[in-house]
């Protein structure tokens, strides 16, 4: 099991926590109520590679595997109880490097609300202060200004830009590369987010 996994993070009315078998219901109704919006971001097969059709069971249950393996943390985000998205911590590399990437979505019904900035903020906290990462980066199609908007927000800062990166909606996309350390974080990334919110009060 990764160290610093399962846990539970909680900051206001912002829970974040293990992704469960018992989140089906409220997943696929969020991933079928905001299927369109979604669309555009979410990760496809390439044509060639093997596509496995996947149930939200066996989704867990892979998810699980990896974390157990010590390569991914799959979170579930809540607000006032109630399922609203996705943070995942994947493709976790240990020795000298103690890198990993993160990727997020949200139920549209809470955009907007500074939700995602706040649980990707605390799910850094938690990779750099209880997993022992060093360095994590968050990979983002130009187009897409809803997550590009939660980096700002995080002052996460642009280090590259990978061409054709990701099999994204049916095509290989570009993408922008941002990344954060752990010695840019020595307060907390959660403190940086609500010290920035306060400045443009």
């Amino acid at each position: 099991m990764s160290q610093g996994w399962p846990a539970t993070l909680v900051h206001g009315d912002v829970t974040v926590r293990p992704l469960a078998l018992s989140d089906a219901r409220d997943w696929r109704r969020a991933r079928e109520r905001n299927a369109a919006w979604l669309r555009p971001w979410d990760a496809t097969v390439p044509p060639g590679a093997e596509a496995r059709p996947q149930t939200f069971r066996s989704l867990v249950k892979r998810l699980r595997r990896s974390a157990e393996a010590g390569t991914t943390l799959p979170f579930a985000i809540e607000v006032d109880g109630h399922f609203a998205g996705q943070v995942t911590v994947s493709n976790i590399v240990r020795g000298s490097a103690q890198f990993a990437s993160v990727g997020y979505w949200i139920d549209q019904a809470y955009a907007g609300r500074g939700v995602m900035p706040l649980a990707v903020a605390m799910v850094i906290d938690h990779c750099f202060t209880k997993v022992g990462l060093h360095r994590l980066e968050i990979s983002i199609r130009p187009e897409n200004s809803n997550s590009l908007r939660v980096v700002e927000k995080l002052g996460i800062h642009e280090v590259g830009y990978a061409p054709r990166y990701l099999h994204i909606d049916g095509e290989w996309r570009d993408h922008r590369m941002f990344g954060v350390t752990a010695e840019e974080c020595r307060d907390g990334m959660v403190h940086r987010l609500e010290k920035s919110l306060q400045s443009h009060e």
